[in-house]
């Protein structure tokens, strides 16, 4: 049997999946396992991560991008080549393999170039409450792993699985986190509370073009906080340094921490770091409450979000219109947290169940038996 784990877009998709290759690597001797990267930026992160599985023996590859796709990705400014081009491009090379295991749904485009008996396997990369987690594209997967019952729950309402074409794995990326642990460094030198504003990038759902410069603002003046600034990395992606143009002016305080877009905004490192999560919708609060801690969430628009599925994360902490109410929001955030802590420890099981400490292990059997089973 031969297994694929292509990585074709942004790296924040990488820690989701290639725990799992790892982990199946180790178990299952027999299978070859192969991990395939589109960028010189993604390959070096999987064999950053690869060096913590020592005994895992999986095959590197590097995906076909000619030069006329890397001058557009150097005219359009990114780092991901144009998707369905590149996918063309190494259809050949995809069709070796007897399943592809994807934390990404738009490698669907190569079933309808002609891959029929190659296995289309998703991991998704995140636990959020939005829709999209589920969106109607993970119906046309033929094996789907989910993290807990929350993703369970919407895929049956949704039918867009049924018992058997899908496995509960947890959250293989808690684990890749915690091999990481030992290299989180210290953001700042003193004792203040720390912020992480982690806006999101969608500008549908994101604090950030309505108020995101007020609440900067609003910690370059306070002598109470440290703030990290780590939006999703789709916000700003790719953080050329002329994107870093308009935060200069906080570059240099002792207590802001600016990060556009570095490997620190996809490991964890900030979301562990912070004693305070201010935010959205993005599904990093999930992350988040791998250790509970208060939570403040941010309304500009005056969304009408309770009783709603896609806000159920806003029922974790207060929610504040904009940055003119966070000195109140954070003092409400801390002081309320303790009435919501069982809340959290809740919703933090509804999204990851309880197979935290062997999820990619689980995850790597789930796919292993459904392939032995698989017509």
């Amino acid at each position: 049997m031969r297994i694929c784990f292509p990585y074709i877009a942004q790296s924040h998709q990488i820690l989701h999946s290639l725990p799992i290759a790892m982990e199946m690597a180790i178990a299952y001797p027999d299978i070859e396992v192969h991990v395939a990267c589109a960028t010189d930026e993604n390959a070096e992160i999987v064999r950053n991560i690869a060096a913590l599985y020592p005994e895992a023996k999986v095959v590197h590859d590097h995906l076909n991008v000619p030069w006329t796709l890397r001058l557009h990705m150097r005219f359009r400014r990114t780092t991901t080549p144009p998707k369905r081009h590149f996918l063309l491009l190494n259809r050949n090379y995809f069709s070796r393999f007897d399943a592809l295991v994807l934390p990404e749904s738009t490698s669907l485009f190569l079933k309808k170039i002609g891959l029929r008996r190659t296995k289309f396997i998703r991991t998704g990369h995140g636990a959020g409450d939005r829709q999209i987690v589920v969106s109607p594209a993970v119906g046309k997967f033929d094996f789907v792993l989910i993290s807990g019952k929350k993703q369970e729950r919407r895929l049956l309402e949704l039918n867009l699985s049924r018992p058997g074409d899908y496995a509960f794995q947890g959250y293989p990326k808690f684990e890749l986190v915690a091999k990481m642990a030992a290299r989180l460094p210290r953001f700042f030198d003193n004792d203040r509370p720390t912020v992480i504003y982690n806006p999101h990038f969608d500008p549908e759902f994101s604090s950030w073009p309505l108020v995101g410069m007020d609440v900067l603002d609003f910690f370059a003046r306070s002598t109470r906080y440290n703030l990290i600034f780590a939006p999703h990395v789709r916000l700003f992606h790719p953080p050329l340094p002329e994107k870093y143009a308009p935060f200069r002016r906080f570059m240099d305080m002792p207590n802001m921490h600016i990060d556009l877009g570095s490997v620190r905004s996809i490991d964890m490192s900030y979301t562990m770091a912070a004693d305070i999560y201010l935010g959205d919708v993005s599904s990093q609060l999930s992350e988040f409450m791998l250790k509970p801690r208060p939570c403040l969430f941010l309304n500009p628009r005056g969304t009408n979000w309770k009783n709603d599925a896609n806000y159920l994360s806003w029922t974790l902490g207060p929610v504040i219109p904009g940055a003119e109410e966070l000195e109140k929001g954070i003092e409400e955030a801390l002081a309320s947290h303790p009435a919501l802590l069982d809340r959290q420890q809740q919703y933090f099981a509804y999204s990851f169940g309880s197979s935290l400490p062997f999820s990619a292990r689980r995850g790597a059997d789930a796919i292993v038996n459904w392939m032995r089973a698989a017509p």
